[in-house]
Formats: C-alpha cells, sequence, structure tokens
C-alpha cells in the first residue's frame, strides 16, 4: 500500500511527543512492506528529502508536489491542524482517511468527524469523542475508532538512571514555573531542566546553584541525554492526554512524580505518584521520600512493572491490521458541514 501522511512537522528535527507516537506508528507499517511517505506543511530545519526507519520525509520546502501524489495514496493520514485539508482531498478523490486524535478539544472531534478510521491515544479520550459524536446524527461519525496508546519501544529507553530530578519541557503549561519553586525549596537535589520543542520557555528566577537548563533532546537521544541522568521525573502539567515521557521513563525503572491529568493517571495506573500541581508541599514531600534508597526501589521496581504492562499490548498490531484493512475502502460522498460554508458552528462546545 502507498500510505501518504500530511503533518506540521516530524523528526528528528520536530520532538513533540505527538510527533514521536506518529513515528512509532508508522515505522511497524513500513515493516511490513508499505511506502509511507510524511509531507511536512511548514519550514523546518531540513531542506531534503530524508529516510528514517523506513519512512520517507519530504519538507516543505520541497512540497509542492502534495496534492498530485496524495491522489495517488491507498490512505491519506493526519492530525491536527492538517487534517481538514486532507479530509477534502480524500472526500474528492475518495481515498480511504486515517485521523489520530492526540487531546479531547472540540475542533479536534469535529476534524475527524466522517474519518474512516480515527485513532484515540488514550481511553479517555475515546470516551470524550463518544461522548461528543453523541449528538450528531449518524452520518457524521468515524466509520471504526480504535485506540492506539502512544507506542514506546522500551529496548529503546532503557538505561541505568541518573541523579536529577528532571522536567522536560519548561514551558507554563508543563509547569515550568512550578519546577524552579520545587528546586528552591529541595536543595539536597539536583535538577535538570530540559528545553521542550514549542512553548515560551521559563527560565529559572534567581541562580539555583542546584539546577541546569539543557537545550532540547531529539526522541531517539533521550535516553543518553535525559533518562541516563535522570532518577526522578516531575510532570506538573496542566494538560498531557497520555504522558510519553512518563512511559520513556517507566522503561528504565524512573519513577514519575505526575499532577493527577486523566492522560497521566491512565498511564502511569499504579505506578504512579501523583502530587496536585498547585501544592508544593506535596511535591518537595515526594521527592524528600525518594531520596530514601528504599522508597525509590520500591518506585522503581512498580515503574518496570507498568513499562513491561504497556510493552505487552497488540496497539501496534491492531493498527497496522485496521490500516491495511482500508485497502478496499470505499469513501462516503460527501461530510457533513456543521454551518453553510462548511465551518464548525460555534454551538458552545468548545472545551
Amino acid at each position: 500500500m502507498s500510505i501518504v501522511a500530511r503533518v506540521y512537522g516530524y523528526p528528528p528535527a520536530h520532538n513533540a511527543g505527538s510527533e514521536w507516537m506518529l513515528h512509532s506508528m508508522l515505522r511497524p507499517l513500513s515493516a511490513r512492506g508499505h511506502r509511507v511517505t510524511v509531507w511536512l506543511s511548514h519550514p523546518g530545519s531540513m531542506d531534503k528529502s530524508y529516510d528514517i526507519d523506513g519512512v520517507r520525509v519530504v519538507p516543505y520546502q520541497q512540497g509542492a508536489d502534495f496534492a498530485s501524489e496524495a491522489q495517488k495514496a491507498d490512505v491519506l493520514l493526519s492530525h491536527f491542524e492538517n487534517v481538514p485539508l486532507v479530509a477534502g482531498l480524500a472526500r474528492v478523490r475518495q481515498i480511504p482517511t486515517v485521523v489520530i486524535c492526540h487531546d479531547n478539544f472540540a475542533t479536534t472531534f469535529h476534524n475527524a468527524a466522517g474519518a474512516d478510521l480515527v485513532v484515540y491515544n488514550s481511553e479517555w479520550i475515546r470516551r470524550d469523542g463518544e461522548i461528543y459524536y453523541a449528538r450528531f446524527p449518524r452520518e457524521f461519525l468515524p466509520r471504526r475508532t480504535i485506540v492506539i496508546r502512544p507506542p514506546v519501544i522500551a529496548d529503546e529507553y532503557r538505561t541505568e538512571p541518573g541523579d536529577c530530578a528532571t522536567l522536560v519541557n519548561l514551558n507554563p503549561d508543563k509547569g515550568g514555573d512550578i519546577f524552579w519553586q520545587i528546586a528552591a525549596w529541595t536543595p539536597e537535589w539536583q535538577f535538570l531542566g530540559v528545553r521542550g520543542a514549542y512553548g515560551q520557555q521559563i527560565p529559572p528566577p534567581t541562580q539555583l546553584l542546584n539546577c541546569e537548563v539543557v537545550d532540547g533532546v531529539a526522541g531517539d537521544q533521550m535516553r543518553t541525554h535525559v533518562y541516563a541522568r535522570s532518577r526522578v521525573i516531575l510532570m506538573p502539567s496542566i494538560y498531557e492526554s497520555w504522558g510519553r515521557v512518563a512511559v520513556e521513563a517507566f522503561a528504565s525503572g524512573i519513577p514519575v512524580i505526575a499532577h493527577p491529568t486523566p492522560g497521566l493517571v491512565e498511564s502511569l495506573g499504579e505506578a504512579g505518584i501523583f502530587a496536585y500541581r498547585d501544592d508544593l508541599n506535596a511535591w518537595t514531600h515526594a521527592l524528600r521520600s525518594l531520596r530514601d534508597p528504599k522508597n525509590w526501589e520500591k518506585a522503581s521496581r512498580r515503574a518496570k512493572a507498568r513499562s513491561d504492562e504497556l510493552s505487552a499490548n497488540r496497539d501496534l498490531d491492531v493498527w497496522c491490521d485496521a490500516v491495511e484493512s482500508l485497502r478496499d475502502a470505499k469513501r462516503r460522498t460527501s461530510f457533513p458541514a456543521d454551518g453553510v460554508d462548511g465551518r464548525p458552528r460555534d454551538d458552545g462546545h468548545v472545551r
């Protein structure tokens, strides 16, 4: 099959969790012998086409032929802001479409309406999607939905933990400002802040001798440059639909302290150590508890067990089978439109 994706950015130049999730889903399709091509919709640092793990990536600078090449595809795939364009092209050419939903925003569900296959990245996103679609006629619904938790190949991240308490992405939504407060209150710990792929990065308000900040790290370098230096991962995120960094850290038995977003509660399971992001005492208490080697070992064993549990699932097989089942799928000839001009109607359901 020819599988063509249109997305904003892609590894190794773009390193957000959703892009690495997409890559970890496209790799096994390539391994099954399918031709997988990713076309980028935004200028980036890569100006020539390249291959990564069997996936061909065409940068924006060379992407003028996307529409003509996409017409030859057996399956079109997208996520985020590129979904409307890809869905429109697929509708005209009657090509099966796959949409990945990484969040529970109303716009995400609206854009995925009518797709042949919708992929939710967690059970809680699936539940919110079903609630959203329950308001609309049957023809508005995706033809099929599956849950594929962001795949993490544990062997690619497993290492010997280091000695730092680490936050990946220092923007406010990820807790960059909270991170520096925690560091100031627990001087007995060494802290590592990793600049993120997006969002304004919060610098330390004062010179903290127990803190180090490093530039962003590519996903395939996280084992060496982040997890090998980390003894604990901190995730005081205001929103996480899943929490890939936490699962990657679990592969090495690195405990994770997290704000209990629905996604982090689902992904971390019983291995998670949870503290509300506005309760600074809870964060410092958890860190001081993990200074005790016995407490850290117990938390580490739970982390490894959760990693093994997630690694044992068949999500990637389910995913590949679902895409291959679209080979002979027939496209519906029309998509419902909320407004006269096809744009979403403001009906008060935006979350």
